[in-house]
């Protein structure tokens, strides 16, 4: 009997390889074509490190801290693959298995209400050409790494991965600070300014490098990593802490301090010596930077300098932007062309608000702040309570540093938020997604140990018996 269906699936399938050349007979079009099946299957192989890949190049910008990357586009081209991979795992394979949490649910809270934001917008273009080129992407991955990332290797391959990231990100900031390229005010590094790169402004720049600086340390201090990891680790957390300083951005020493501070808790037992250590690195930290010595926020401008003045009339026309649209702000990514409108201070220029905490009031209104507050608060509880249990329970080493990671990673993120625009970026998006992860990983290994723990007991006390 002639099997009819599997040869007009053939026929199909053949007629659909040779299409492309009918359209465009050219020898490269059979090279793209030899190419793309074994990376259509390789990619269904590796799907999170696709996923990691796509996170790395869209939050790091690597392709325009290396500009040799530029025609090869790599973030578009992984963009697509990416969500193919996920739809075909999740619908087609169903070895992605969804699953909700808190954090999840207070983040689709916080998507929906920016969502509904950009509808009513002030201006609607803006906040629509940034929800689709950027946010969606963003909620998208957030939910794909959740729930890609279910064993201690994930966590490892993940940490080491954006350790790496920012370790190159620190090598091109370093590179231009000796030789004097794209600096700001004659002292201040960024990358990529001509370019008029997302990494060309040395605020953005040093949230950039903050990010990976808690997973640096954590590898670095976490015991049972192996040594040539840690040895990683220590070499990566000196060259973004050195990146970091020579960007003279006071909200990323905040951030430094943080990171450190809560990684010292864990080593130096008196809280007393952890305090004056804290307080006379702090001194060395803005001495070293060279803070008294930039031309905006130095030591030359009497008074509360012209750095400070501006977020606080930045803060100002956020307050003002969320009393007059209290339920929804102004919009996604409009407080720069509502400033004009909103501010009590003008120099001719439209200025960012500087704060993570009144971006989102400004952008979101009253609901969006407190939604916000509250996905950062359940996600670093979350992340605490997870990290205690893997420690109490002597987990692998990788989930332990993962969790310790987490926990100063999100607090260096509240702490540097406040001077630092990051609501809408993807830090805190990619660690509530691992956070989620970590505490679904901590709350299965317990379930499995759990009737183990029930066996033994039951098992001594028949011996007792």
């Amino acid at each position: 009997m002639t099997r009819w269906p599997p040869i007009a699936l053939a026929t199909l399938a053949s007629a659909l390889a040779v299409a492309p050349l009918l359209a465009l007979p050219h020898p490269a079009v059979m090279l793209g074509l030899a190419v793309l099946l074994p990376a259509a299957v390789l990619a269904t192989r590796i799907p999170f490190f696709l996923c990691l890949g796509f996170v790395v190049f869209s939050f790091f910008r690597i392709h325009e801290a290396f500009p040799v990357l530029m025609p090869f586009r790599i973030p578009q081209l992984l963009a697509i693959p990416t969500l193919g991979v996920l739809a075909w795992h999740i619908i087609g394979t169903r070895q992605m298995k969804p699953y909700w949490s808190r954090e999840l649910s207070w983040f689709a809270a916080f998507f929906g209400l920016v969502t509904i934001g950009v509808v009513v917008a002030s201006n609607r273009p803006i906040a629509l050409a940034y929800w689709t080129a950027t946010y969606v992407k963003i909620g998208i991955m957030t939910l794909a790494i959740a729930w890609m990332t279910t064993e201690a290797t994930h966590f490892a391959r993940a940490s080491r991965i954006l350790v790496l990231a920012g370790l190159a990100v620190s090598y091109v900031t370093l590179s231009n600070k000796i030789n004097g390229i794209g600096l700001v005010e004659g002292t201040r590094v960024t990358i990529g300014r001509e370019m008029q790169s997302v990494l060309g402004d040395p605020n953005d720049l040093s949230l950039v490098l903050l990010f990976p600086l808690a997973f640096a340390v954590s590898l670095g201090t976490t015991r049972g990593v192996s040594l040539f990891w840690r040895f990683f680790g220590i070499i990566a957390l000196i060259a973004i802490v050195s990146a970091i300083i020579a960007t003279q951005s006071r909200g990323g020493l905040l951030g430094i301090m943080t990171v450190f501070g809560l990684f010292g808790l864990r080593i130096v037992k008196s809280k007393a010596l952890l305090i004056s250590i804290g307080g006379l690195a702090m001194l060395v930290l803005f001495a070293v930077a060279g803070i008294s010595d930039r031309a905006s926020g130095g030591a030359a401008e009497d008074g509360i300098d012209e750095s400070a003045m501006g977020r606080i009339y930045a803060w100002g026309a956020a307050f003002h932007m969320a009393v007059e649209r209290p339920l929804t702000g102004v919009g996604l990514d409009n407080f720069l062309s509502n400033y004009f409108f909103y501010s009590s201070h003008w120099d001719g220029l439209n200025h960012a608000v500087h704060s993570t905490w009144f971006g989102v009031l400004g952008e979101t209104g009253f609901p969006g702040l407190i939604v916000f507050v509250g996905m950062i608060a359940t996600s670093l509880r979350s992340a605490t309570k997870s990290s205690l249990r893997l420690d109490a329970t002597n987990a692998p080493a990788d989930a332990r540093a993962m969790g310790r990671a987490l926990v100063a990673g999100l607090a260096a993120c509240c702490v540097s938020g406040t001077f630092l625009t990051q609501g809408f970026t993807w830090p805190f998006y990619i660690q509530i997604a691992l956070t989620a992860a970590l505490t679904r990983y901590t709350e299965m290994q317990t379930a499995k140990a759990a009737p183990q723990d029930a066996t033994e007991l039951e098992g001594s006390s028949e011996k007792s018996l």
